[in-house]
């Protein structure tokens, strides 16, 4: 259901929900527990997000000495560019301002920025010596206007509207800059994110896939999206439940945790899972790869492919996994099928259409997603294809160890003659380090 609210969202360009300063804190709070001096000296841009409204900017503000920020910028939305506001009025506090103008205040967007300057003259930084004014334009994120912004920016932190997720994320990679961006769980698949996973650009944030987030929502959008999941607290705000994840290139130590793995004969022995304990393990049929139905069934010892479920990205370590690509077209398949016939709980249907990605080879049709090859086989849904890195599979992750702190070797630098050295973290990853204008 939750995730219809987010289908619901998109079709309807409805993208007013605004994110929990709790939220926020357990996020930012997982990138300064790796990195604390991360925000300092920065520049933070935070496109979508008006301080009268948003608590992005809001909480940026807050902690902007305590952080150390540079420079916080913030845009906002003109109202009759918004499919979602329909009764706009302006607040007291662009109206009592002196740069408020009758003509902007609906076509213009705004643009709000925070510097080290005690304008408000009480001793301290913060949302009382934010500096506004209007945009040239409406304040959208594609325009000359705000890319600029992003230019000069550092990080960009916000809740994009979802109906804008993809061309959201295109604009981010555009500005090479460092990023912590809210979307729903299955843009994981997008074309203009997966590379980017595969290619370890981006990874999930701190909290995972699982479970709903709460995000405040006008009452009118109660009766607009249905289905919503919702409730009303104690203030009388209304609050939507909904499936979303950060989506980040930002480090934080959840993802180089070691995910705790059983064999596959421990799996089978004494795996929690009723598919998985007491059965052995089937291969795809069009993949040469080892289906794995769930995360913790990941065998510790098998050195092939995998494919498992796209909520692996939750607990990916990238010292411990190399993602290869998906059951969905951007991975080599070792079969093709001439003809295809679709089965529904062992009931042929008249129509064939349907994805057909990974499927694994039965004995019989049963219950679920089938299709009839010549034999049975059973659809799997969508999977992430993956392998352990280690020494046998020769993928161990190369990392360069230089002044700005270990990242991934680029592939154009991966010919140099470099000093290597194989190194295991506190945490249990191994992985080498290449000595950065080191030779043999």
């Amino acid at each position: 259901m939750a995730n219809s609210n987010l289908a619901a969202a998109k079709s309807a360009k409805n993208d007013e929900f605004y994110t929990q300063w709790a939220d926020i804190e357990r996020e930012m709070n997982a990138y300064l527990e790796f990195d604390s001096d991360f925000f300092r000296d920065k520049v933070v841009l935070l496109p979508c997000d008006d301080p009268e409204w948003s608590n992005f900017a809001k909480f940026f503000a807050l902690h902007f000495t305590e952080y150390g920020i540079k420079k916080l910028i913030s845009t906002s939305y003109a109202p009759n560019s918004n499919p979602g506001i329909s009764d706009y009025q302006p607040t007291l506090f662009e109206i009592e301002s002196p740069g408020f103008d009758e003509s902007k205040t609906h076509e213009n967007g705004k643009k709000f920025v925070l510097e080290r300057q005690d304008f408000s003259g009480d001793g301290r930084v913060d949302i009382d010596d934010l500096q506004w004014e209007y945009l040239q334009g409406d304040g959208d994120f594609r325009s000359i206007e705000v890319s600029a912004l992003r230019d000069e920016a550092d990080i960009v932190v916000t809740n994009p509207p979802f109906s804008l997720f993809r061309e959201f994320m295109t604009w981010l990679v555009e500005g090479r800059v460092r990023f912590s961006v809210i979307g729903n769980p299955n843009a994981i698949t997008y074309r203009e994110v997966f590379p980017l996973i595969q290619e370890n650009k981006v990874w999930l944030g701190r909290k995972g896939s699982g479970g709903n987030t709460w995000f405040s929502v006008p009452a009118s959008r109660i009766i607009e999206i249905k289905k919503k999941t919702h409730r009303v607290t104690d203030d009388g705000n209304v609050q939507a439940g909904i499936k979303a994840v950060w989506f980040t290139n930002i480090e934080h130590g959840r993802r180089h945790e070691p995910l705790q793995l059983m064999t596959m004969a421990d799996n089978i022995k004494f795996s929690k899972h009723k598919g998985v304990r007491g059965s052995e393990y089937k291969e795809y049929d069009n993949f040469d790869a080892l289906e794995v139905p769930f995360t913790d069934a990941i065998p510790s010892d098998y050195n092939g492919v995998m494919g498992v479920p796209i909520s692996f990205l939750d607990k990916y370590n990238p010292d411990q996994f190399e993602v290869l690509g998906s059951t969905e077209g951007d991975y080599p398949s070792t079969k093709k099928y001439r003809q295809k016939k679709r089965v529904v709980n062992g009931v042929p249907q008249k129509s064939n259409t349907g994805t057909m990605s990974g499927v694994v080879r039965e004995e019989a049709f049963g219950k679920g997603t089938y299709f009839d090859v010549g034999y049975p086989v059973r659809a799997i849904y969508k999977r992430i294809l993956i392998r352990h890195r280690s020494e046998t599979n020769g993928n161990l992750r190369v990392l360069i160890d230089g002044v700005a702190g270990i990242h991934d070797m680029p592939e154009d630098r991966s010919t140099e003659s470099l000093s290597i050295e194989k190194v295991t973290d506190g945490l249990g990853n191994t992985h080498l380090v290449a000595k950065e204008g080191s030779t043999d």
